[in-house]
């Protein structure tokens, strides 16, 4: 893998988000939710996410996640992603959601 320069980082902006809503996303090729995210002051942002093998919807409601709110919106199917949430992939290719430990403020930038 290629080596990054700090200022290559810092181009990322990753914030802290609240998910307030969850839908089914039946056109998606892989099996993925359709999140809306509150980031505080950047306010809402949608992100479609391939979580369905470890995550109930009504159990997202209310999780605070990690997120790429600075990536260009990207069409899938008939829905537009505006951020990127970020997990782990476990040893079966699941994805584990990155989230903070304790509750913090939405909108919080990592670094």
């Amino acid at each position: 893998m290629d080596t990054i320069q700090w200022s290559d980082f810092e181009k990322i902006d990753i914030r802290t988000g609240t998910i307030t809503e969850v839908r089914d996303f039946p056109k998606a090729r892989k099996p993925a939710w359709q999140l809306k995210i509150d980031f505080g002051p950047l306010g809402f942002k949608s992100s479609s996410a391939q979580i369905t093998d470890l995550y109930a919807g009504a159990d997202l409601v209310g999780r605070q996640v990690i997120a790429v709110v600075n990536f260009a919106p990207k069409r899938i199917a008939d829905f537009v992603s505006e951020c990127l949430v970020l997990g782990i992939y476990d040893e079966l290719n699941r994805v584990v959601l990155l989230e903070p430990q304790r509750p913090v403020a939405n909108g919080l930038k990592i670094g």
